[in-house]
């Protein structure tokens, strides 16, 4: 289960990316090849992000639930290399319980 929490700390992470290089890969289905393209992160929303593709100035969107399903990876570009941007672990909810009680 994916919670608002885990949506609100990648959206923060992907916020502080802004302007970035990225390569996006998205899996397209088990017959075809994963499509990658490189693209420019533009600006992050509450449930989705936006970014401009380098090679034919179009503009697209992903949800960043896309990234925990692993439907959609993307890798960003850090002046010297491309690292693969890792969502935040999900925790099961009874993981979460336990973390969030305080006693």
């Amino acid at each position: 289960m994916i919670y608002k929490s885990d949506i609100m700390s990648l959206r923060k992470d992907m916020e502080e990316k802004i302007g970035q290089k990225i390569i996006v890969r998205e899996s397209p289905g088990k017959r075809s090849k994963p499509l990658e393209k490189q693209a420019v992160i533009e600006q992050v929303y509450p449930s989705y992000f936006r970014v401009k593709f380098e090679e034919n100035e179009r503009r697209g969107s992903y949800n960043y639930t896309d990234i925990f399903t692993k439907s959609v990876e993307v890798q960003v570009f850090d002046g010297e290399s491309y690292t693969k941007l890792e969502p935040p672990a999900i925790i099961s909810k009874k993981n979460r319980a336990a973390e969030e009680y305080v006693g």
